[in-house]
């Protein structure tokens, strides 16, 4: 029964990484957008600001919706409340692309 535990342990942690990775590229993605579209001021159409809102919106909800595994490390939770920082701070600059 013992090994049936550690290989969830396993495969969990694994799953949590993959996660982690996708949450922190999609990050970098989007703000790299919403840095473009600050310098392009032709870009930020409603249509965009609107898209754009509704993935900040999507993320934010899932970073604090996260459920951390019991056996997560301190860095796993470090790793977390940087994500959240950057995502507020992400939303500042999206409005001041917006405007």
């Amino acid at each position: 029964m013992n090994t049936i535990h550690e290989q969830f342990q396993k495969e969990t942690l694994e799953a949590w990484g993959h996660y982690m990775t996708a949450l922190e590229t999609s990050i970098r993605d989007l703000e790299a957008d919403i840095e473009e579209a600050a310098d392009m001021s032709d870009r930020c159409t409603a249509e965009w600001c609107e898209a754009t809102e509704h993935v900040i919106d999507e993320i934010n909800d899932a970073l604090f919706n996260i459920s951390e595994p019991r056996w997560a490390s301190d860095e796993d939770s470090k790793r977390i409340k940087a994500l959240k920082r950057r995502v507020r701070e992400l939303y500042v600059k999206y409005k001041g692309a917006q405007s």
